[in-house]
C-alpha cells in the first residue's frame, strides 16, 4: 500500500544572504476533517481555513511544548472561531456563526465586528501567557501582523488565504543581525522582501507548490528550503474528559442533569460532534470512584 501524499505540513526557508526566514502551510485533509463535522457557510469556511493557517505558521514560530489556543470572538454574525494547534501539531478547529446573518463576500468588519483575536499559549511546564488585539486589520493576515508589530519588536509579516478546499499561510520573520550589521541596510532588506510577498495573489498562494511560490517572488535570491513537517486533524475529547468534566459539576448537579434528561446524560464535543453517554450506573461509578470503563455506547 502506498503511502499517502502529505497535504498538510508547513516547510520553513531561510535567506541565505539576509537575516530573514519564512514558513509556508499548506492544509487539507486537516481542514476538510474540521469543516467536515459542521455546514459552514463559505465566509465562515474561509476564516476558519486562515486561522488554521495562522495557528500552523505560530506553533512553528513560537516553539514551545504544550498548546497554542486562538479565539477570534465578537458580537457579530460570528461571535467565535477557534483553533487549537499542539506543539506536537495536532489541530483541530470550530466556528459558532448566525447564517441568516452571513451575506457572501462579507468582509472581516461585517462578520466580526468590533471583535478580538486572543492568543493564548498553554505549556506543559510553565506559565499560562496570553496576548489580546483587536480584530482591526482588512483581514486575518493584517490582523496577526499587528499582533506582532504589538507585542514583539521582531518584524513579523503574514499571508493567509482558504477557499473551503484548501487552506494556506506564509510567514516572514526578521532574525537577530548577523548577515546584516547595519540597521539601514536590515531595514531596507526587510522592505524588500516583504514588498515582492505582497505581490503573491490568493490564486497563486492556493494554486501553487512552495518551490513554485518561492521561485516566483525570489528567483534572484540564494533560499534554503528545509523539510516539511507534518501536521494533522486530531481532537482531544474522550470518554474520559467528558466524565471529569460531570464529576466537577458535583454528584447533586450530575443526578439533576439525569432526571432533567430522561436518565441519559449526553455530552457533545464541539469540535468533532462525538458524543459520550452516561447513564444513572454510570454517574453512581463515577463518583464512587470507578472510573469510566462502563458498557454505556459512545456514538457519532
Amino acid at each position: 500500500m502506498h503511502d499517502l501524499p502529505d497535504t498538510d505540513f508547513t516547510q520553513r526557508f531561510i535567506f541565505d544572504e539576509r537575516d530573514v526566514r519564512g514558513e509556508l502551510v499548506s492544509l487539507e485533509r486537516s481542514y476538510a476533517e474540521v469543516l467536515a463535522k459542521h455546514a459552514y457557510p463559505q465566509p465562515v469556511a474561509q476564516l476558519l481555513g486562515e486561522l488554521m493557517a495562522a495557528a500552523s505558521l505560530l506553533v512553528g514560530a513560537l516553539k514551545f511544548d504544550g498548546l497554542l489556543i486562538l479565539q477570534a470572538r465578537s458580537q457579530g454574525p460570528i461571535p467565535l472561531l477557534m483553533i487549537e494547534c499542539s506543539s506536537d501539531r495536532e489541530i483541530r478547529g470550530l466556528a459558532r456563526y448566525d447564517g441568516a446573518q452571513i451575506e457572501a463576500g462579507a468582509s472581516l468588519a461585517d462578520l466580526m465586528p468590533d471583535g478580538q483575536l486572543a492568543l493564548t499559549i498553554d505549556p506543559t511546564r510553565g506559565q499560562r501567557y496570553q496576548g489580546i488585539v483587536d480584530l482591526d486589520g482588512k483581514d486575518l493576515s493584517e490582523c496577526f501582523t499587528n499582533y506582532f508589530v504589538m507585542s514583539q519588536q521582531v518584524g513579523t509579516r503574514f499571508w493567509l488565504n482558504a477557499d473551503g478546499r484548501r487552506a494556506r499561510g506564509l510567514l516572514l520573520q526578521q532574525l537577530p543581525a548577523d548577515r546584516q550589521k547595519d540597521d539601514e541596510e536590515r531595514a531596507e532588506s526587510w522592505q524588500h522582501v516583504t514588498a515582492l510577498a505582497t505581490t503573491l495573489t490568493a490564486e497563486e498562494l492556493l494554486g501553487l507548490d512552495n518551490e513554485t511560490v518561492l521561485h516566483r517572488l525570489y528567483h534572484e535570491e540564494a533560499l534554503r528550503l528545509f523539510d516539511i513537517q507534518s501536521l494533522h486533524f486530531h481532537c482531544s475529547c474522550s470518554r474520559e474528559r467528558s466524565a471529569n468534566a460531570l464529576v466537577s459539576l458535583g454528584l447533586e448537579d450530575a443526578q439533576q442533569l439525569l432526571l432533567e434528561h430522561g436518565g441519559k446524560v449526553e455530552i457533545d464535543c464541539q469540535f468533532c460532534n462525538e458524543r459520550y453517554l452516561f447513564d444513572g450506573t454510570d454517574i453512581t461509578q463515577l463518583f464512587a470512584g470507578g472510573g469510566v470503563d462502563s458498557p454505556s455506547d459512545t456514538r457519532h
